[in-house]
């Protein structure tokens, strides 16, 4: 007589779940009503119903399964059911890049975020073709991107800030790498030998002018790198470095 084999029970919550970060503070037991876009989202683009999963972080406690109380056209309540994962410890690493074309600089927010970046500070420069952020839309960039990636750890998004600025205030306990054009240490080498609270400088599409360069070489906390025989655009260059990083310094490793 052969055995037949169970069925196995699938798994809750699947991996296919939508996830959203919400502000609400999160607790087993606790019952949340979801408004506006994120309502929408859910009931309108993933269609969920009663008894559907959702996953919920809210950037404090970590990451949590709930069910689907209700799935209304304006309102969606649900209710926490467990904590599958507490508040990840991404690694102490900044990312500065300055200022780009709206389209590039998105890229930037969005693959920082992907990447495990913890806090991104955009700079201004001379040459920058943008001296301003919209902080609203840049949020949603980034928290959109911590739910697609599955981060529970939200980056922080500092101010715009002026380059003279951003050297004169900066923290003595963080070395800051310096993508120079025209040359420095190994970027993987660099990264490798440091230990501690860091963070990368990238300048604009136009690059560093001589004086930037030499008022960043001249901070003590600088540290001049290459990333290679090519000049990258700013968004190549925040992008590729920020991995060099994650896999030489990071949690990557």
């Amino acid at each position: 007589m052969v055995a037949t084999a169970r069925p196995r029970t699938p798994a809750w919550p699947p991996r296919s779940a939508p996830r959203l970060f919400v502000e609400t503070p999160l607790a087993a037991g606790a019952q949340i009503v979801l408004d506006g876009p994120q309502a929408h989202y859910l009931a309108r683009v993933m269609r969920v119903s009663e008894g559907d999963a959702v996953i919920l972080c809210d950037d404090v406690t970590g990451e949590w399964a709930a069910r689907v109380i209700e799935a209304g056209k304006r309102n969606c309540s649900l209710e926490l059911v467990e904590c599958l994962r507490e508040r990840e410890q991404v690694p102490d690493f900044w990312l500065c890049p300055a200022l780009l074309k709206k389209d590039r600089f998105d890229m930037v927010l969005e693959k920082a975020t992907e990447l495990g970046v913890r806090r991104i500070v955009p700079v201004v420069t001379r040459r920058c073709v943008a001296d301003k952020l919209n902080p609203d839309r840049a949020c949603t960039i980034v928290t959109e991107a911590a739910e697609q990636c599955a981060r529970t750890a939200l980056p922080e998004l500092g101010e715009v800030a002026k380059l003279d600025a951003l050297l004169r205030d900066w923290p003595g306990d963080r070395a800051l790498f310096f993508a120079d054009e025209l040359g420095g240490e190994p970027a993987a080498q660099a990264f490798a030998a440091h230990s501690g609270p860091a963070a990368l400088i990238i300048g604009p599409e136009g690059g560093f002018d001589d004086a930037e360069r030499e008022a960043i070489r001249a901070h003590p906390a600088a540290k001049p790198i290459t990333l290679g025989p090519r000049i990258l655009r700013g968004e190549t260059a925040a992008i590729a470095a920020t991995a060099v990083w994650m896999t030489q310094a990071g949690d990557w490793s």
